[in-house]
């Protein structure tokens, strides 16, 4: 459980990380804005609270038994650089060369940048990937959870499905997946375009135990990582969230999905985030 000052730094982190991604994309004039602003609250409370990070990149016994992370939806790289930044990882002054030539940060996350596990960016594949790590640290008897953030219009590639199949049956318990559940994606409602409720008994059929949360919930979001950690399956939680979350005009808008705000926007923006 949370303190109620735990609840409110978490809170001030997210509003940094909002404002951030905002200027990390206006800056860039390019990047996935509405996607990023979504999935603040599970990254900042992941990061910050439920998983063992080590920002010193260094190879130690300690550094072995870290917690790895997948950010399967790989266009979200500025919540995700964000969260980096505040953890240490490099100095937060570097977040503004995002998608610049050179920068380690670029539009999807690449191992160059300091705290990153793998490249990403090809929807579909880090639930795979996660579970492959998943699995050689149950072989190597290694206590380390391995996370994996998705969206859930990516849950409409059969590779997804083929990575829930192979969770369940390897028994890996140490695999949780957390699904950005905004009900949008570049063409529009996930409904429209392919359905996938009822999401949560889905997922169980598979094999795995499923939470559903509010997505931007503090205390509800650590109560099912913490949760999840605990149980004898893999584990997916439905995080409810509302796309380009915190920005008024963005707000449950698709078209803000890959879109970098101009300046009257961006202004605004800010002065909402403030």
């Amino acid at each position: 459980m949370l303190t109620d000052t735990e609840v409110k730094e978490l809170k001030e982190l997210c509003r940094e990380n909002r404002q951030n991604i905002v200027k990390m994309v206006y800056n860039a004039a390019s990047g996935h804005i509405g996607g990023s602003l979504s999935s603040v609250e599970l990254l900042t409370v992941l990061f910050h609270k439920c998983m063992k990070t080590i920002p010193q990149w260094h190879r130690s016994q300690e550094f072995d038994t870290r917690d790895r992370f997948v950010l399967s939806k790989g266009h979200v790289s500025p919540a995700y650089y964000s969260v980096l930044s505040q953890l240490g990882y490099f100095e937060k002054e570097e977040l503004l060369t995002f998608r610049k030539i050179g920068s380690r940060l670029q539009g999807h996350p690449m191992p160059v940048c300091p705290g990153v596990e793998v490249a990403t960016g090809s929807l579909g594949q880090g639930l795979s990937i996660a579970c492959g790590i998943s699995l050689a640290l149950k072989l190597d008897k290694n206590p380390a959870n391995v996370f994996v953030l998705l969206g859930d219009g990516e849950l409409q590639e059969g590779s997804v499905w083929e990575g829930f199949m192979n969770g369940a049956h390897h028994k890996l318990d140490n695999l949780v997946a957390i699904i950005d559940r905004n009900g949008l994606q570049i063409d529009g409602a996930t409904e429209n375009i392919k359905s996938l409720e009822p999401l949560g008994e889905k997922i169980k059929t598979f094999g795995w135990d499923a939470l559903e949360i509010d997505g931007h919930d503090i205390q509800a979001i650590y109560d099912a990582i913490e949760k999840a950690k605990k149980t004898t399956k893999p584990t997916a939680i439905i995080a409810n969230t509302i796309k380009g979350k915190g920005v008024s005009f963005m707000e449950n808008n698709a078209g803000w999905h890959g879109k970098a705000p101009n300046k009257e926007e961006y202004e605004k923006a800010m002065q909402e985030l403030a």
